[in-house]
């Protein structure tokens, strides 16, 4: 789902959401990956095309995604000479003793709902992918 051009607190399918972590970033992308627990799997990925603004953990819990504010926006406005088309906003839970406030700012964000493995399986389906990160073994 293409929801580029927000700047409303994004709307995330139904699903267990609560583990969240970066699996890419590059120039072209910054992904975020989320499921009930990340060790085997995750079922849900943020994927931010052109990001030219990114604060956030490396991995957090319990996001609370909203509207940016009018100061956030103005921020990300002055450091860039217009507004992006997508700035998103949200507190997590980084570990703290506070909620850390989160904002990324990019040109168009898809929310990709599939089943991605984070360990080889010989029997992965072909709903499955596996993340970057994971190869076949040597043999």
């Amino acid at each position: 789902m293409d929801v580029g051009g927000t700047h409303a607190a994004i709307r995330l399918p139904e699903g267990p959401w609560w583990d969240w972590d970066v699996v890419a970033w590059d120039g072209g992308q910054f992904r975020l990956a989320a499921g009930l627990d990340l060790t085997y799997h995750h079922g849900l990925e943020l994927a931010f095309g052109d990001p030219v603004f990114v604060s956030c953990p490396s991995s957090f819990q319990d996001p609370d995604f909203r509207a940016p504010s009018p100061d956030e926006l103005l921020k990300v406005t002055r450091q860039f000479g217009c507004e992006p088309a997508v700035v998103v906003a949200f507190e997590v839970d980084a570990g703290g003793q506070e909620p850390v406030s989160c904002l990324i700012a990019a040109e168009r964000l898809d929310i990709v709902r599939e089943t991605v493995l984070r360990y080889w399986r010989e029997d992965a389906g072909p709903d499955q992918r596996f993340a970057p990160w994971v190869s076949p073994p040597d043999r």
